[in-house]
């Protein structure tokens, strides 16, 4: 392997810098609905990319090929493309320092890996799961999966990193819809409780299907004969499982450095935060409390790692502090492009480690650590506590359908189930609700939060940036939260 990764390549080529990946990338999915199997999809692919800088500008090339004459024609050929793109340089790109690690491995924490179990106990383990959720009178269709990934890479760059990483993802869900005696309405819950992780065949042992479908199957069919929401102004409390995606849209997606300068404008967006000297230290995200981590080191995070893929190993940073936006997600690349800002906080010029590709055959750029809601500093709140401050209010379990503006400022979200809170009290269920957000005002009518106890941890495995777009999976962990006189609606079918 290291003698495919040997930087000589491209230097004589004409590369003031390269860095090589090698990956072997498995993915496996199993689902069934009801009795039977849905379907089962087992890839794997395998292949070296070389990306190099020549006179200020990057060039890609790929292969799936991998010997030393191929290693070879591909650097030649990423120094080929540098050189031609550079008519549409606008400034030379500069990177920022970055220790090196000679010699460095890192593979997730699992137990079990997951390709090590046979597909026909993971279908047995659904079956019986479906089994348990169909046995709830008003329970009529049932979905279950089981996804998994396993990225094993090879960095190399000619500033002398070599590291190995094995990263595994783990994903069991089900979704169970209860139908109305009459055929006149359906509902439907989602297993949301249960997060992917980056962990591996224990998570899906843990998630406990069998034994919590029942559970599930009966909140569907409680969900047919739930209250209507009437729309108007409520006191929302927020579950992790619900409040990770508020996360995701709102927070994590606008303090991307590449959305803020317009580079990802052609799909999914831009961000509010723009421009930068008017809102780096000046934007008061939300309260004083309120404290946002970007992180890569969390045991199970989904982009947890050991180095990125630009063999910078992350380090735990606040976006948000007090309240305040206090830095941005950046790459090694984009740094720089801070430089002033950092200088003035005292800060080096540093990546934060948050390059990522999806496979070989992808040129990494900027994705999104795991990005964090920190828990109360001082006190651990109990739940209880934010539900006993409201008088007239909704609690929110779970993801649901949603929408967002292009730059991350307005947006909409739906959940899995809702529960009325009246005079601090967990009442009747409710349903066909989503409340409506300007991003600013959202997180400043947050009035309190979870203590270190609430804390959870969930994510999405699949998140779609770039064109040509590739996947990244993200953890975002966080406590409950408490947001006063937000706008709900009813999302109700009509006819």
């Amino acid at each position: 392997m290291r003698r495919l990764l040997r930087a000589d390549a491209a230097r004589s080529a004409g590369a003031q810098y390269a860095d090589a990946r090698v990956s072997t990338n498995r993915v496996q999915s199993v689902s069934t609905r009801e009795r039977r199997v849905d379907s089962l999809v087992d890839d794997e692919t395998s292949g070296l990319g070389i990306r190099v800088l020549v006179g200020g500008t990057w060039g890609f090339a790929a292969s799936r090929e991998m010997t030393l004459a191929e290693t070879e024609r591909v650097a030649r050929q990423a120094v080929a493309q540098a050189r031609a793109s550079r008519v549409a340089q606008r400034r030379p790109v500069a990177l920022a320092p970055v220790e090196r690690y000679p010699e460095a491995q890192w593979r997730s924490p699992i137990q079990t890996d997951p390709f090590s179990i046979s597909v026909e106990d993971k279908v047995g383990l659904l079956l019986a799961a479906n089994e348990a959720a169909l046995g709830v009178k008003g329970a009529r269709f049932v979905n279950s999966s089981m996804a998994f990934v396993r990225e094993q890479k090879v960095f190399a760059s000619t500033e002398g990193t070599y590291t190995e990483q094995t990263v595994y993802r783990t994903w069991p869900r089900m979704s169970i819809t209860a139908v109305a005696a009459s055929g006149g309405d359906f509902q439907t819950r989602d297993s949301t409780p249960v997060a992917p992780k980056g962990l591996g065949y224990e998570h899906v042992v843990n998630a406990r299907l069998v034994e919590n479908a029942p559970r599930w199957a009966e909140e569907a069919v409680q969900k047919l004969s739930a209250a209507a929401v009437r729309p108007g102004r409520y006191d929302l409390v927020l579950l992790p499982s619900h409040l990770f995606l508020t996360i995701h849209e709102s927070i994590a997606h606008p303090t991307e450095l590449d959305r803020v300068l317009g580079y990802e404008a052609n799909y999914a967006g831009t961000s509010f935060i723009s421009p930068i000297d008017k809102y780096l230290g000046k934007f008061r995200y939300g309260p004083a409390f309120m404290n946002i981590q970007g992180e890569r080191s969390a045991p199970g995070g989904l982009a947890t790692v050991g180095w990125d893929d630009e063999g910078v190993k992350p380090r735990d940073y606040l976006i948000v502090k007090d309240g305040v936006l206090h830095d941005l997600q950046t790459t090694r690349e984009q740094a720089p492009l801070l430089a002033d800002w950092y200088r003035q906080t005292g800060q080096p010029v540093r990546s934060h480690g948050n390059s990522y590709a999806q496979s070989w055959a992808d040129v990494q750029f900027q994705r999104m650590p795991n990005v964090n809601l920190l828990p109360h500093a001082e006190r651990d709140v109990p739940l209880d506590e934010l539900i006993s401050g409201v008088r007239n209010g909704i609690l929110i379990e779970g993801r649901g359908s949603y929408s967002i503006d292009q730059q991350r400022y307005n947006a909409q979200f739906g959940g899995q189930v809702f529960y009325e809170i009246r005079n601090g009290k967990r009442g009747r269920m409710l349903k066909d609700v989503a409340y409506q957000i300007r991003t600013p005002e959202f997180w400043n009518s947050m009035d309190l939060i979870g203590g270190k106890s609430t804390y959870e941890v969930h994510g999405t495995f699949n998140d779609g940036k770039g064109q040509p777009s590739q996947s990244n999976a993200v953890s975002h962990g966080c406590p409950p939260s408490r947001h006063r006189d937000v706008e709900v609606i009813n999302t109700g079918r009509s006819g």
